[in-house]
């Protein structure tokens, strides 16, 4: 089964697997978001995470490549009576258009193969805009002594240095690594292995 389709698989359950609710780590990110502007979501499945920037007062495009999680991406942002822009795109291979977000989003990616994540990420220093703010988390590799969610690939996983060095580029660079309980939706619930980022282009 391809990744796309392993997704499809899990996405098309009536209920929402993440939760209706963002990310802790974006939320508690709140202050540095602009007040308006353009915001990229990466692979945001349901949309959880980009219906909630929407609500910040930011125009929102959703990139995933799943029908089912977009369709309840749909619900969801008009239950919470806000528009969304959904592209559904591999994203890997997508055109990240150059200079064109204030803000971009990558929250638990992390099927990505490390070729992939590089052309991911990539694509995230083309895509923001000078000063645009950039938000990431993932699990790191102690989260495999948890297995409570993400891959189980220990190659797909993140650690500091990693990502110091592929956004030393970038400037006020903010690394979060602690342990925590997770509740965010039936796959995300457990003690969890997480870091955080937040930098500007």
């Amino acid at each position: 089964m391809s990744e796309q389709d392993t997704w499809e698989s899990r996405y098309s359950v009536p209920e929402f697997i993440f939760g209706k609710d963002p990310n802790y780590f974006l939320q508690s990110r709140r202050g540095l978001l602009p007040a308006s502007g353009k915001a990229l979501a990466i692979a945001d499945g349901e949309g959880r995470n980009g219906v909630w920037l929407a609500e910040q007062g930011l125009s929102v495009v959703c990139l995933d490549f799943s029908e089912s999680a977009q369709l309840k991406a749909t619900s969801l942002a008009k239950e919470r009576g806000v528009n969304i822009t959904l592209v559904r795109a591999d994203i890997h291979s997508w055109s990240y258009p150059p200079d064109a977000f204030d803000v971009v989003i990558d929250i638990f990616t992390q099927f990505s193969s490390p070729a992939e994540r590089l052309k991911k990420w990539r694509g995230v220093h083309s895509t923001l805009k000078p000063g645009g703010l950039f938000i990431l988390q993932g699990y790191t590799p102690r989260q495999l002594q948890f297995n409570t969610g993400g891959p189980k690939k220990i190659e797909n996983l993140y650690t500091r240095q990693m990502l110091e060095d592929a956004f030393r580029d970038f400037r006020d660079v903010r690394i979060v690594e602690e342990e925590r309980e997770m509740r965010e939706g039936a796959a995300h619930s457990g003690m969890s292995a997480v870091i955080g980022l937040t930098a500007r282009k």
